[in-house]
């Protein structure tokens, strides 16, 4: 008889558990409500959307993100091969056409033999039944109070924003020009806002006094280090955000001089024709949003086709819910995937999708669930959101921090890179009885 899993959620984390699992043989019923309940951050019907930015962050095998990415592909990831056919140039940065990735990971989700997707609002878990709860950072809100009678914890929240698009033709590129910060001796491939110090101090000056959306009394200002609006960042700091998102370092204008200040533009589509701010999440109001801008040289004429929107990002308390499998300590039917469990970011959560996949073949199969090594990224990130040493769990991005390096000897800048891959190899061959990384349905 045919094994069978409900998936709650089909975003980057619900479609990469998805695809692993039916790839296995196993009969995947993937719940998905964005078409039927819609919300101020999804725009479109696709799976897997892309809500904030567009990048998948830095190729560099240096990088923590790379060395992610690099685990992914032997992983046999979805949205890595997503991203990888719907690249546009981003410089260091795996940047790609949010539209065509999503579309790309929607087809292959609906063609794939063992994959139902299953297009209706869950409000109660079906104990009985295997189940990933994959529901991200926007879970519904009735799906959310059952998930807190079952875990009897507080569900935890930070506040998160994305910044907005702009196309190209409403820019005057008489003021602009084009740079790269990391790709030295090739074309520019960032839109580049030249601010001498005095246009500098007046856009931050319009940023600390510009007018937000007001937060409800129950919302406190629980920001993400990593996403940050920019109007928060200009009232706590000028130094920050010249170290920060509107730094000059290596972005030299076409005389070879150095602005005071640089603010970025990044290719959004693949036909090129949008760009979207680098760090420029907002909460504020639209109106402001557009004056603002329009105060910048070359920006006179924007034409913004998304605005800056902040918005609310759950997740649970894993190290007191989950055990080391990402299964439920007290109902072992079910599990969690992706970022509702305090993994942060696109890669950190179709990563944690894959990884979540593994574990229900491991239990389906009655085998021992295992764990990647802290070694590799992958094995490092679940380490650290079902550590039961943190009382109370912050979101938490791959970085170069959370690897055990302890045994480190050797001098090698891609010592991290190199160790990565070859404890995910070992994982992939430890756990090749019960699980083929492949894909089934080509």
């Amino acid at each position: 008889m045919q094994k069978e899993v409900n998936i709650i959620g089909a975003g980057l984390a619900g479609c990469e558990a998805a695809y692993l699992l039916a790839n296995n043989g196993v009969k995947v019923n993937l719940f998905e409500v964005k078409s039927l309940i819609k919300n101020d951050i999804q725009k479109t019907n696709d799976l897997a959307e892309l809500v904030c930015s567009n990048t998948l962050r830095s190729k560099s095998k240096k990088n923590a993100a790379g060395i992610l990415k690099n685990e992914m592909r032997l992983l046999n990831s979805l949205v890595l091969q997503a991203a990888l056919e719907n690249e546009i140039p981003g410089d260091d940065a795996l940047s790609v056409d949010r539209f065509g990735f999503s579309k790309y990971i929607t087809e292959k989700i609906k063609n794939h033999e063992n994959i139902t997707l299953i297009e209706q609002e869950v409000f109660e878990i079906d104990y009985t039944k295997v189940t990933i709860i994959a529901s991200g950072p926007l879970t519904t809100e009735k799906l959310g109070k059952n998930i807190e009678l079952m875990t009897g914890n507080e569900k935890l929240f930070f506040l998160d924003a994305s910044a907005p698009i702009i196309t190209k033709d409403s820019i005057d590129f008489n003021k602009v020009y084009w740079a790269s910060r990391h790709n030295e001796g090739k074309d520019g491939q960032y839109i580049c806002i030249p601010l001498n110090e005095e246009q500098f101090n007046a856009f931050v000056d319009e940023l600390k006094n510009a007018e937000t959306v007001k937060l409800k009394s129950f919302e406190k200002e629980i920001y993400f280090k990593g996403c940050q609006p920019i109007e928060q960042i200009a009232k706590t700091s000028k130094k920050v955000l010249l170290n920060g998102p509107l730094s000059p370092n290596n972005l030299a204008d076409q005389n070879g001089e150095t602005p005071f200040a640089v603010i970025q533009l990044r290719q959004d589509d693949a036909i090129d024709s949008l760009y979207n701010f680098v760090g420029f999440q907002t909460n504020i109001k639209w109106p402001e949003q557009k004056r603002i801008l329009q105060t910048l040289p070359g920006l006179e004429n924007l034409n913004i086709v998304r605005y800056g929107v902040m918005h609310k990002n759950y997740y649970i308390n894993s190290p007191k819910l989950l055990n080391r499998g990402l299964q439920v300590k007290r109902n072992k039917n079910v599990f969690f995937a992706g970022q509702i469990t305090g993994v942060e970011g696109y890669i950190e959560s179709a990563s944690s999708g894959i990884l979540t996949a593994i574990n229900v073949l491991a239990y389906l199969n009655h085998k021992k669930i295992e764990q990647p090594s802290r070694r590799s990224m992958l094995g490092a990130l679940n380490f650290y959101i079902t550590n039961p040493k943190h009382q109370k769990l912050k979101p938490m991005k791959c970085n170069l921090g959370i690897l055990d390096q302890q045994n480190k000897t050797v001098k090698s800048e891609f010592y991290s890179f190199d160790e990565s891959e070859k404890e995910i190899r070992a994982f992939i061959k430890i756990i090749s009885s019960f699980v083929k990384i492949g894909d089934n349905n080509e």
